[in-house]
């Protein structure tokens, strides 16, 4: 029985054979054994549980967040390095064709919905509440809930790179090659599970900003007086909450087909694989201007405050964020204009795709005028926003091309194709949140990063995505075909994917900068005190101190502009006396809970057991996403209120502060 267990367990269980997958098991287990070394020899064990693992305050949710995305970015990026290395010389054997399909999945799934996803809820939640004048989100149980619920959902299918075998049927997994006929090992399992968890926890999120923007703003603060990086979050919330159901619902058909028999997407079982791709590019394509809106908000809040100009064109720019919000969901069948859909179909998502590009437009006039005639100061924030406008004109030119129905025809798969939504997503979306990071850094932890290190982060960053991404556009149209892991010497494509691939690594450069400047600004601390770090602060995150208290807010403000702070300053300096202040009153807050946490270990083991077809692990763990419920349920000792003596004395030690 021992030797049947050991060789479940080496042939089935742990993925051997391959030194790479053995170099990651090995670093996995010596940081699990360091990070449990660490906190037992430092005794941090309940302080990680009362200040982290139970926390329902929104920043501290916010920042587990960005860290849980830049580990992510590590891993994609690894993936990424071991694509392109694969691809520089024709006829490479360094990942065989399994293992590079495998990488290649994960991948995409990774930097989309594990980087590039909690990067954004990180933003909403240090930056919404502070910008929207609030103490807190509008569920801060469940705002705990979403994070644990992505960071569980991620770890399911991380996991699965070192443990039954990671998912190979590319990041949408289409069938047949989803199917257990494509795909009998656990990939694909470890593939719904992982993404479904995580899932449930971003429509939770979108449904929780919505309704805190909706309900929570600061006395006096209208709609259109709201930051434009909190109507952003709404417009991108919004499309959260109708397009992640269609991802939940299409992942449980594929989980019934593979589990139970069923065969909703089988040809010879009556089924169509078409409507799999319908279905997954009905959430799919949406979920590209989900990640893409918050940038554009951040862009421009920071081109407004380095260009210390009032936001040109504030209407239309709302317009055209929720504008884009609309007709995100009326453009997914131009992933399949070859197909055979028809003229007449082709035709309505080609204009519908071509429309979408005019309010996308609409947003680069407007920053371009609004830093027209302004005092430009080109702190690393600006340098990020001024660097991704170049950048996503060629993205989005190359998709008006792409929205095309015949000339999509030859560039349908190719690496033209690779470029293009590269330049989008790395250009619009991670420069704009790496804009967003160096811009609020201060607000989260109360000291700049180093500019030095940051400079050439940015211009290692630039020249490597030129680098790997332009020939990308030749290759695809010399007719370089993505998804395959090899090619011959006489296809001529070998000069090029060596540029490519060097540029790739500059990138990995880069990002170990960013490394080293974190970790060089927390060294040499230099504690911002002022709350308004870069001295000219437009919204009302700048007017608290940083990083902001537990209650953001000691007293509600009273907004009457999009920029009430740059007002605030304004009527200060012209010798206007503010308000008298108003006596502090107790404020009502969320107590921390430990119940989100122990629910998404649930899910998780859950998650786990369906993975393997285990009842035995499948069914505790149902029940403790059961009791947890009911836990919760009859918890009715949940918020407490800060007294006002403990408030005086926080505001007059941050006043010492600053």
């Amino acid at each position: 029985m021992f030797k049947d267990f050991m060789d479940f367990m080496m042939n089935d269980f742990f993925i051997t054979g391959d030194p790479l997958i053995l170099g990651a098991q090995v670093s996995i287990g010596l940081s699990m054994v360091a990070i449990v070394i660490a906190l037992t020899y430092f005794k941090k064990w309940r302080w990680l549980w009362t200040e982290w693992l139970t926390t329902v305050d929104h920043k501290k949710i916010g920042i587990m967040y960005v860290i849980a995305a830049l580990l992510m970015l590590f891993r994609g990026g690894v993936d990424a390095l071991l694509i392109r290395t694969q691809l520089a010389v024709p006829n490479l054997e360094f990942l065989h064709a399994g293992h590079y399909n495998a990488i290649f999945t994960t991948h995409g799934v990774i930097m989309i919905l594990f980087m590039a996803m909690p990067l954004m809820f990180g933003l909403f939640n240090i930056v919404v509440p502070l910008q929207i004048g609030a103490r807190d989100v509008a569920y801060p149980y469940l705002n705990s809930l979403s994070f644990w619920l992505f960071f569980f959902g991620a770890m399911l299918f991380n996991v699965s790179f070192v443990i039954g075998g990671s998912p190979d049927a590319g990041w949408l997994a289409y069938p047949p090659l989803s199917e257990l006929s494509g795909s009998p090992g656990l990939g694909q399992d470890f593939y719904i599970w992982g993404i479904q968890i995580s899932g449930i926890g971003s429509l939770a999120s979108g449904i929780n900003f919505v309704v805190t923007i909706l309900k929570m703003r600061a006395p006096g603060m209208k709609l259109m007086q709201m930051p434009m990086f909190t109507w952003s979050v709404l417009s991108s919330s919004i499309t959260i909450m109708f397009a992640f159901p269609i991802l939940t619902v299409t992942l449980f058909l594929l989980f019934i087909d593979r589990y139970l028999g069923a065969h909703f997407f089988t040809l010879d079982g009556g089924g169509n694989p078409m409507m799999y791709i319908n279905l997954i590019w009905m959430w799919g394509h949406p979920e590209v201007y989900i990640v893409i809106l918050p940038a554009f908000g951040v862009f421009s809040d920071v081109v407004s405050t380095f260009s210390k100009k009032k936001l040109f064109g504030y209407k239309s720019m709302v317009f055209a964020l929720m504008s884009i919000s609309f007709f995100s969901f009326f453009t997914w069948a131009h992933h399949f204009f070859t197909m055979g859909s028809g003229a007449n179909v082709n035709a309505f998502f080609a204009i519908t795709t071509m429309l979408i590009a005019i309010p996308t437009g609409v947003k680069v006039f407007n920053w371009l005028f609004t830093m027209f005639r302004g005092r430009i100061t080109f702190s690393q924030p600006m340098l990020w926003t001024i660097a991704f406008i170049p950048c996503f004109i060629v993205g989005g030119m190359t998709g008006v091309m792409l929205s095309v129905a015949p000339a999509d025809f030859q560039f349908h798969n190719s690496y033209f194709l690779i470029a293009h939504f590269h330049q989008v997503l790395i250009g619009g979306v991670v420069f704009g949140y790496f804009a967003g990071l160096y811009y609020w850094w201060p607000k989260m932890f109360g000291f700049k990063l180093h500019d030095g290190l940051g400079k050439w982060a940015f211009w290692l960053w630039n020249i490597g995505f030129y680098v790997c991404f332009m020939p990308q556009y030749a290759l695809g149209l010399m007719g370089m075909t993505r998804r395959f892991n090899e090619y011959n010497f006489d296809m001529g494509w070998q000069p090029l994917n060596v540029v490519s691939t060097v540029g790739a690594f500059i990138m990995g450069l880069a990002f170990i900068f960013q490394v080293w400047q974190i970790a060089h600004s927390i060294k040499f601390l230099k504690k911002e005190k002022s709350g308004d770090a870069w001295g000219d602060g437009r919204t009302l995150e700048w007017s608290i101190p940083s990083p902001a208290p537990m209650y953001n807010f000691a007293r509600l403000p009273e907004v009457t502009s999009s920029d009430e702070w740059w007002e605030e300053k304004q009527r200060r300096a012209q010798g206007i006396e503010p308000k008298p202040l108003a006596p502090l009153e107790p404020i009502h807050m969320p107590k921390n809970s430990g119940i989100p946490f122990i629910m998404s270990v649930c899910f998780f083991v859950a998650g786990f057991g369906f993975v393997w077809h285990w009842n035995w692990m499948i069914i505790p763990g149902l029940i403790g996403v059961g009791c947890c419920l009911l836990a919760r349920s009859f918890d009715y000792d949940t918020d407490f209120y800060i007294p006002v003596d403990e408030i005086e004395r926080t505001e007059a030690a941050l006043k010492g502060g600053r």
